[in-house]
């Protein structure tokens, strides 16, 4: 799938985070989401969870709430490391964010 269907902010930004979903299995969402992200040219990535942040309101969670997960992704060959918001609490369908692609389902 391309990237090129989603806004230049699409997963960098905590307004306009990945939607992955998933409740108690919001963290095996997660996984499964950066597993299936590659650099432009199909090339592997790294990611490594930097924490939660920026707290906001949903009604798929227990509390009323909930925190964004953000991580640190490096593609293989590239110095530059790109930091990706993610919700794992709420869905929609995902896409990759700029600069790389997503493969498989």
């Amino acid at each position: 799938m391309s990237d090129g269907k989603v806004s230049d902010d699409y997963g960098y930004s905590q307004t306009n985070p990945v939607k992955v979903g998933g409740g108690m299995n919001g963290p095996a969402n997660e996984h499964k989401y950066l597993r299936r992200l590659t650099g432009p040219n199909g090339e592997s990535i790294a990611y490594e969870r930097l924490g939660s942040c920026c707290p906001f309101e949903t009604k798929n969670s227990t509390f009323g709430g909930g925190m964004l997960d953000r991580y640190e992704i490096e593609i293989d060959g590239d110095s530059v490391k790109k930091i990706l918001y993610i919700n794992m609490y709420d869905e929609e369908k995902v896409y990759a964010p700029k600069g790389f692609l997503l493969e498989g389902k």
